[in-house]
């Protein structure tokens, strides 16, 4: 059974940082893609960031490029989400997936975790 484990959410003001963790089992991690996605109250879950199956390729939605990076550790089968110079519309709770990709497309991943609130305040 593929498991999921989002952790690291939080409350913050705006400009501060936080990191997520994700941690993944039941599934070899390295032979899949790994994403990042969001959902706001009254919004579609929207894309993150992700790593392509090879894990070599990183993608990121144009609202985060510079704030937020995408890293994992294979031999822990976790993946991290820095997020730095958090604004208050980065408020969402904070899904990770893993799935066979593409990366950018929520249809491309087939199990997800329970999410993590982030809450940025003004």
């Amino acid at each position: 059974q593929v498991q999921l484990v989002e952790s690291g959410g939080g409350l913050v003001q705006a400009g501060g940082s936080l990191r997520l963790s994700c941690a993944v089992s039941g599934r070899t991690f390295s032979n899949y893609a790994m994403g990042w996605f969001r959902q706001a109250p009254g919004n579609e879950r929207e894309f993150v960031a992700a790593f392509s199956r090879s894990g070599i390729t990183t993608y990121y939605a144009d609202s985060v490029k510079g704030r937020f990076t995408i890293s994992r550790d294979n031999a822990k089968n976790t993946m991290y989400l820095q997020m730095n110079s958090l604004k208050p519309e980065d408020t969402a709770v904070y899904y990770c997936a893993t799935g066979r990709g593409p990366g950018v497309s929520p249809g491309g991943y087939d199990y997800w975790g329970q999410g993590t609130q982030v809450t940025v305040s003004s």
